[in-house]
């Protein structure tokens, strides 16, 4: 296919009037929409008012989609042990794959075209399943919990280790390669020294296999883990081998100068998940300072029920706001570093190889978006437009490598009844 319009090529590049061209599941060519139309004279061409590389949602929980708005007004502990997990512990098989099927969907049809995804204990397959059949890039993960845990998500550990191996083996690579696999331990809370160090070791024995939890998001929750650990909440982490750049850590609001520079010299990725932190008043994480020391920082929504949307577009815009008035400095987290986190730093995070930008061979993930509306009315610079003034909403078609998921409304799977079944089932849990 042959895509024109202003084309954003990265956080430093834009083409006017540009073109893209992918054949198969890669990007062919970018530069000027003439050249793109002399040299793919035969494409099937699609105008849109912008095109740019596909965002990359390195820390969702789209198994929660039923849960969306259940649990307003909580800090993160009760937020999590009243109220998510409850509804987590008893979900079914179904429940499962339609909230899976919901979570993708919105990110596909707002301009998500990659997430990192932290499952369930119960029914990861599903997931899994939906994910291939919506046509979505993702690093997916079974969740592990075999300490301190709700009826329902508590699990032996061998029993959670060997599922989770059972889970690789089937579905690391699958799909031509758009699913992976990410070993996931809730967080340190939850999950003993033996889970732990079994994630590390798990992760160890298949190539590209990643490990994705959570950290110091919550200061009573880093309280709890001294407590019980004598180690700060990342030391701990680094003690059971889960720092590494291989290690996604989702949050880290709360560490202290010794545990950003162990983060640092690990080389252990950070996910920013601003509206989250903020809904939950967890607090406002170092973005600044982890990018400043050379972390790899990328950005999430988290979950519908601390967030409400898995809009990238609204996760761009709060993570520069938050950081401008946290410093007190205009220039902080301009809006070509927070669409480098939402895009090429998540890629990195998940281990995902050519994703993230638009580039002659990288894989052909992208969006095309509307302008046509007063809100986005001039556009003076269209990087500035997609972090502060874009919606998810703008973005009219979404291809993942190389296949059309979204297009104006239509979707791969039959939204409107997913959407249906959706709240029927959220009714039940």
């Amino acid at each position: 296919m042959l895509f024109s319009g202003t084309v954003i090529v990265d956080k430093e590049t834009v083409v006017f009037d540009g073109g893209v061209v992918t054949i198969d599941d890669e990007i062919a060519f970018i530069g000027s929409r003439k050249e793109a139309v002399e040299r793919y004279p035969e494409h099937e061409r699609r105008e849109f008012d912008i095109v740019a590389p596909g965002m990359v949602g390195a820390h969702i929980h789209s198994v929660q989609s039923l849960g969306r708005g259940i649990a307003d007004d909580a800090e993160l502990l009760e937020w999590l042990f009243e109220h998510v997990l409850p509804m987590e512990s008893k979900m079914d098989p179904e429940a499962m794959e339609v909230a899976a099927t919901l979570g993708y969907l919105e990110c596909l049809e707002s301009g998500t075209t990659t997430v990192i995804d932290h499952l369930s204990v119960n029914h990861a397959e599903r997931a899994f399943e939906a994910a291939g059949e919506v046509g979505i890039r993702g690093v997916l993960g079974k969740v592990l919990m075999d300490k301190d845990s709700p009826e329902g998500l508590l699990e032996e550990t061998a029993v959670g280790l060997t599922e989770s191996e059972r889970l690789i083996r089937k579905y690391h690579g699958a799909f031509d390669d758009r699913i992976r696999y990410a070993v996931t331990p809730r967080f340190a809370v939850t999950c003993s020294e033996e889970c732990l160090r079994g994630a590390r070791e798990l992760a160890d024995d298949y190539d590209g296999v990643r490990l994705h939890t959570h950290a110091s998001e919550n200061r009573t929750e880093c309280e709890k883990v001294a407590e019980e650990t004598g180690l700060s909440n990342i030391e701990w982490l680094h003690e059971v081998g889960l720092t590494g750049p291989d290690v996604v850590l989702a949050h880290c609001v709360w560490t202290s100068e010794s545990e950003r520079e162990l983060l640092a010299e690990t080389g252990t990725n950070v996910v920013h998940c601003p509206s989250a932190n903020m809904k939950l008043a967890s607090g406002v994480a170092p973005i600044a300072e982890y990018r400043s020391r050379g972390i790899t920082v990328a950005l999430g929504n988290d979950g519908p029920p601390c967030n409400n949307t898995l809009d990238p577009f609204t996760e761009m815009r709060q993570a520069s706001l938050l950081a401008k008035v946290d410093a007190l400095d205009s220039t902080a987290l301009p809006a070509s570093a927070v669409f480098e986190m939402a895009t090429t730093a998540g890629a990195r995070a998940g281990g995902l190889e050519r994703v993230g930008k638009l580039r002659t061979g990288w894989k052909a993930d992208l969006i095309g978006l509307s302008t046509i509306s007063s809100r986005a009315t001039p556009v003076h610079d269209p990087l500035s437009h997609l972090v502060f003034a874009a919606h998810g909403d703008d973005v009219e078609f979404t291809m993942v490598d190389g296949t059309v998921v979204y297009d104006e409304g239509h979707t791969t799977v039959d939204a409107v009844a997913v959407r249906e079944r959706a709240r029927e089932l959220s009714q039940r849990y």
